[in-house]
């Protein structure tokens, strides 16, 4: 079985249902929380944003420093500027893995915080983590939408406020 084709065919699905969300993200709420210890909304968005240009990052780099300072999320103050920043990281990833072979799966890719490693993947399985941080993330601003009473698009199927049954 080649995997590549699954997941870019993931990739683009996620993208799909990510765009979804994104574009009803609300004027007005970029600070919002639910919690003290939550990450406010824009910041929540703009890092799901960005994990759409991991697969990318993953497949050109060997590792993630977060010591060495390179790494500096981005900083995002409107909606334009969101899915601007997930249009560009989607089409990097997607452009990434369309010019890659099964063979650059294989290859290994880690994050660590200067001596201290956090984790160790193969590159598949640094894009699979990527895959699912953002589900886990656009879970999360589900979230935050559902206490701003802001009605929820499908993601795997229909939302309790898109039921057709």
């Amino acid at each position: 079985m080649e995997t590549l084709p699954n997941l870019r065919n993931e990739l683009k699905q996620e993208y799909e249902t990510t765009k979804k969300f994104l574009s009803l993200f609300p004027d007005g709420k970029n600070d919002f929380a639910p919690h003290e210890k939550s990450m406010k909304m824009m910041p929540l968005a703009t890092h799901l944003a960005e994990i759409f240009g991991w697969p990318h990052f993953m497949m050109t780099t060997d590792n993630l420093d977060f010591a060495s300072g390179d790494y500096k999320p981005a900083v995002l103050t409107d909606k334009a500027g969101l899915e601007q920043l997930f249009e560009t990281e989607y089409e990097k990833s997607i452009t990434t893995l369309n010019s890659m072979d099964e063979e650059d799966l294989e290859g290994s890719w880690s994050m660590s915080m200067g001596d201290e490693l956090i984790a160790k993947f193969s590159k598949y399985e640094a894009i699979r983590h990527a895959l699912n941080q953002i589900t886990h993330h656009r879970a999360q601003l589900g979230v935050y939408y559902r206490l701003l009473e802001i009605p929820l698009p499908g993601s795997y199927g229909p939302s309790a406020d898109h039921e057709t049954f």
